[in-house]
């Protein structure tokens, strides 16, 4: 009689203090797992770097396409020097300043302002494919970066996913602890008053304690592993962990629709790594163009000014300041680069490694989703089974504990049999409660490694 009012006393408890939380003031508004998913989308920071990447990775395609443009080179210049030039050759340094007209006879300490304006143009009408080849892998680039912030949106959605459940798993085992509690305080009641009434022995009190005192420890444990599932949803959603409350009453209830069949293909992970094959090759396409005539047509104009004379006198006072000679010339240019020959071809070598490599981790890739994605149809088969178990247990769990608080209370039972039925029960209670979790959690597995939460979303929130 005792255990059956308890048991209907617990039932509308358990609805109560479950839905409770949702209508007192001042509780933090419950989130769907729909709107949790939406929220890691946004605010994980693996997101915020990867769509930066992206926007680098678009304006690299605007700098590539500037090759086709011709470049234009502008200089002005003013300086007072003198004016001692010989004869020879310099090779090439960055040091001395190259000085034009005829050699000096001697050296003078002498000197005259010097001016200089121009403008250099030059183009390439016709490059063998080199500017659209590195347009062509900045493009590449883009989509890779691209891809990169769906999966990085995909895995974000994925963990705070597996994290609602996490959360849904810790409050049910918190739920069966706190009634086992109840039950156990309950019993122990009644023990004491038989204790008092010297129809028990003290020992049964003892007993009894002990037992309630291991199914609070179980409630603490409970309610640290709450903690901990809010705190790890908290990272993924930028929220405080006392800010998070959930609430998915579907969700402790198994699916009405088996996963969708499909293969791994949309898999976000998968399609970044055929982006970061595309790119490789795309790198591999440059290289290719890289040793070829590099033609151009150029067209400069030019002024200086010098107060300097070709007779080794000066003119002195501001001449030179500006320019008063100049030129202009057009031409027709080839550079063909010789000595870069071994260099572009060991390069082309490196990226056809680099090549491989990225192929091989593509089929790496795609045999580990798709074996994620065979354990998780295995999971969720086994799961389903014993999620069809688990009522038959609680119920005899159930009468267990009547039976055996009845054999108790008529002498027939010792106070060790009572505790271990009450034990029994409520693992009892959380396996039923994590049975059907664990059917969800497999569900979103197969989703995951599918590439595509839409259907899981869909089949929780009906």
């Amino acid at each position: 009689m005792y255990s059956a009012k308890m048991r209907q006393r617990w039932k509308p408890g358990f609805v109560l203090a479950f839905l409770l939380p949702l209508a007192l003031p001042g509780q933090p508004t419950p989130l769907t797992l729909q709107e949790t998913v939406d929220r890691a989308k946004k605010v994980y920071p693996t997101i915020q770097v990867s769509r930066a990447r992206a926007d680098a990775a678009a304006a690299a395609i605007r700098t590539a396409r500037t090759s086709y443009l011709p470049r234009v080179d502008t200089l002005a210049q003013i300086n007072r020097a003198t004016r001692n030039n010989i004869y020879g050759m310099l090779l090439q340094q960055p040091v001395i300043s190259p000085i034009s007209g005829p050699p000096v006879l001697d050296n003078s300490a002498s000197s005259v302002f010097g001016s200089a304006v121009g403008m250099l143009v030059d183009w390439e009408p016709f490059d063998f494919g080199l500017r659209k080849s590195r347009v062509d892998l900045a493009e590449a680039s883009r989509r890779r970066t691209e891809a990169a912030v769906v999966r990085s949106e995909f895995e974000a959605a994925a963990a705070a996913a597996d994290a609602y459940l996490t959360i849904l798993a810790a409050q049910a085992t918190e739920r069966s602890a706190i009634a086992g509690v109840e039950r156990s305080r309950a019993f122990l009641n009644a023990i004491d008053a038989l204790v008092r009434a010297e129809l028990r022995p003290g020992a049964d009190s003892a007993v009894s304690r002990a037992d309630l005192a291991a199914a609070q420890t179980q409630v603490i444990r409970s309610r640290q592993a709450v903690a901990e599932a809010k705190a790890l949803l908290g990272g993924l959603t930028g929220a405080q962990p006392d800010e998070i409350a959930t609430y998915d009453i579907t969700l402790l209830t198994l699916p009405e629709n088996q996963p969708p069949q499909g293969g791994t293909t949309a898999n976000p992970l998968l399609l970044e790594q055929g982006a970061a094959v595309d790119e490789a090759k795309a790198r591999l396409r440059t290289l290719g163009h890289q040793w070829a005539p590099r033609f151009s047509v150029q067209g400069t104009a030019y002024s200086r000014g010098t107060g300097a004379r070709p007779d080794f006198t000066t003119l002195g006072g501001a001449n030179g300041l500006a320019p008063n000679y100049y030129n202009w010339g057009l031409g027709f240019s080839v550079r063909f680069p010789v000595s870069d020959y071994a260099s572009i071809r060991s390069q082309q070598a490196e990226q056809a490694a680099n090549l491989r490599a990225e192929e091989g981790r593509y089929k790496l890739v795609e045999t580990e989703l798709e074996t994620r994605r065979n354990q998780a149809l295995a999971g969720l088969q086994a799961a389903r089974e014993i999620a069809q178990l688990t009522p038959s247990r609680l119920e005899a769990a159930k009468a267990a504990l009547a039976q055996a608080q009845a054999r108790y209370q008529s002498g027939l039972g010792t106070i060790v049999e009572v505790a271990d039925a009450q034990r029994v029960l409520t693992q009892a209670e959380i396996d039923d409660s994590l049975a059907r979790l664990a059917v969800w959690r497999a569900y979103l597995a197969i989703s995951v490694a599918q590439g595509d939460l839409a259907p899981f979303l869909q089949a929780a929130g009906r």
